[in-house]
């Protein structure tokens, strides 16, 4: 069969789908497009419903700044993810590479530099922990950071004592733990250096992931790690570097988690493991691994951002927002399995 003779099949193929089908293959194609669309619609949607107080520019940077903790989080979340993992672990490493640092800097008087650096290598640490036990013992990685959860938790209530540390002595002792709690403002809106240090690990991620080797070894361990093998990438390498470098991320999290909140508390952020695979989820990216966009995951932070801000300015109960939200939970797997089924 002649070149243009398959070119002519294929073409009668496509006539051939319906508009439903041609969507289902477009978004198959740009995964990071379904948590556009729906942010798009979420932010018309509660604007009608809230009215102006929605659109001040107040209200939409105070989305950005809540949604920070939790988009950096969905950012290493993401990459665990695309390999067809999962971490439970991440909220847990990042109080405890915070609490740590805090320590450190106002407990024990050791340079500020120092006791940062010290914040990041507890995170990168607990990452190299996890992709061991997920590659040296082959254990599902659910299981292994299920269990490195509650054993970083409980190191975390170990080494702190249960004591937070004030927000008056970091002020007096280690201010520049507070740095990316800082606010500028910009017209209206008033943004945190946190939320911009967000943004940017996003870029820096999202150029990883689709400009170098590294990155397409990523999505080629996810989709398919034995055929990932068979052409010769070291699987159990590239999945410690994952987890190493979202464990570090976790760590840049608990710097920045610092200034957000203030104060180093052992207890908080205790279950943000959950609302980062929440946005990752409403993001696009597919629980099996190997299909999504990094993104995808910031957006859905920020899907998850104006849920919560459109229905507490409407008034509702903050029972059926989390109601609401789990309902967006349950359509994004929905449609990741319709639009996975173009692959099948």
């Amino acid at each position: 069969m002649s070149d243009s003779t398959s070119a002519n099949h294929v073409a009668s193929f496509e006539s051939h789908r319906s508009p439903l089908q041609q969507l289902q293959h477009f978004l198959h194609g740009a995964p990071a497009m379904v948590p556009v669309i729906i942010l798009f619609v979420s932010v018309a949607v509660f604007g009608l419903i809230a009215g102006e107080r929605f659109f001040t520019a107040f209200n939409l940077s105070l989305i950005i700044q809540q949604v920070t903790i939790i988009g950096i989080l969905a950012c290493a979340q993401t990459l665990i993810i695309l390999t067809a993992g999962i971490d439970l672990s991440v909220a847990a490493i990042m109080v405890l590479a915070s609490v740590v640092a805090g320590k450190f800097a106002v407990s024990m008087d050791v340079p500020i530099a120092i006791a940062i650096l010290s914040g990041l290598a507890i995170g990168t640490l607990c990452g190299v922990i996890n992709g061991l036990l997920v590659t040296a013992l082959r254990l599902p990685p659910f299981i292994v950071t299920l269990g490195t959860w509650n054993v970083f938790f409980a190191l975390n209530i170990w080494y702190s004592g249960s004591q937070s540390i004030r927000s008056q002595d970091i002020d007096k002792i280690a201010p520049l733990l507070k740095f990316f709690g800082e606010r500028i403002s910009i017209g209206g809106a008033v943004f945190t250096y946190g939320s911009f240090l967000m943004l940017a690990l996003f870029l820096v991620v999202w150029f990883a992931l689709n400009n170098t080797a590294w990155g397409r070894h990523v999505y080629a361990v996810g989709d398919d790690k034995e055929a990932a093998e068979l052409a010769g990438i070291r699987t159990n390498r590239l999945l410690v570097s994952v987890y190493a470098l979202a464990g570090f991320i976790c760590g840049i999290g608990a710097w920045a988690s610092i200034g957000r909140v203030g104060s180093v508390s052992p207890q908080s952020f205790y279950d943000a493991n959950l609302d980062s695979i929440t946005a990752v989820v409403i993001g696009g990216t597919s629980l099996f691994g190997g299909r999504g966009s990094i993104l995808g995951a910031l957006f859905g932070a920020l899907i998850v951002g104006v849920f919560s801000s459109g229905l507490k300015i409407a008034g509702v109960d903050v029972l059926w927002q989390r109601f609401a939200i789990g309902c967006l939970i349950i359509l994004a797997v929905g449609i990741d399995q319709w639009i996975r089924r173009v692959s099948a």
